[in-house]
């Protein structure tokens, strides 16, 4: 990546973010961040310019910048990556750490945070805005949608499809050949042997449905 990028976020998941731009060698121009708090403070030496509306910087996104956005509330990240698409035509960049292992035949979207020691299996599709915290595995032929959520040490195993908007827990293991339906949420350290509802909410070992 030639240009430096701009994060949008300034919490943790903006600080890891940073952490990987600059384990591969990236500037990181700045923050933006809506907490006016922030504003003029630094973050490992780097400096919180604005808030993410600022149209003083959003008007270098595309032309001297990149822009990641550091959010895991999926509302807002479809609403940033939104503007940036419409106002500014540009896409996210994706923030992948320089230790994860990422099949040749593997294939990822925009937007997308890969934390530092993931795995990515041969012939698996990755969309865009995903989420795939330290440790994380997707073995082989699995195929996840958009805004997917992969907590720390989460294993997904072969050929597992994971729909939009999926969150799974820290630990949590997913057999092969699942299927979890849109909007489902998987809780830390489940063990799910069987498809998955949408909207659905499932726990344990073997994972069962929580009733609200």
């Amino acid at each position: 990546m030639d240009n430096p990028v701009i994060i949008f976020g300034a919490g943790g998941l903006g600080r890891a973010a940073l952490e990987i731009f600059e384990s591969n060698g990236n500037v990181v121009y700045g923050f933006l961040d809506d907490h006016k708090e922030l504003h003029g403070t630094e973050i490992d030496n780097v400096s919180v310019l604005g808030d993410t509306s600022d149209d003083g910087y959003l008007k270098l996104i595309g032309k001297k910048c990149e822009a990641f956005v550091a959010s895991d509330d999926n509302k807002e990240k479809k609403s940033l990556a939104k503007m940036l698409t419409g106002k500014r035509k540009k896409m996210p960049v994706n923030a992948v750490h320089n230790t994860v292992e990422m099949a040749k035949t593997s294939h990822i979207g925009h937007g997308n945070f890969i934390n530092a020691g993931a795995v990515v299996g041969a012939g698996t599709e990755i969309g865009n805005h995903c989420l795939l915290h330290t440790g994380a595995i997707v073995d082989h032929s699995c195929k996840l949608g958009d805004l997917v959520q992969i907590g720390a040490r989460a294993v997904v195993s072969s050929g597992v499809q994971i729909e939009d908007d999926v969150f799974i827990g820290s630990g949590s293991v997913i057999v092969s050949g699942v299927k979890i339906g849109k909007g489902a949420r998987i809780g830390a350290g489940s063990v799910v042997i069987a498809d998955v509802e949408a909207k659905s909410t499932v726990f344990g070992n073997p994972a069962a449905e929580i009733k609200k």
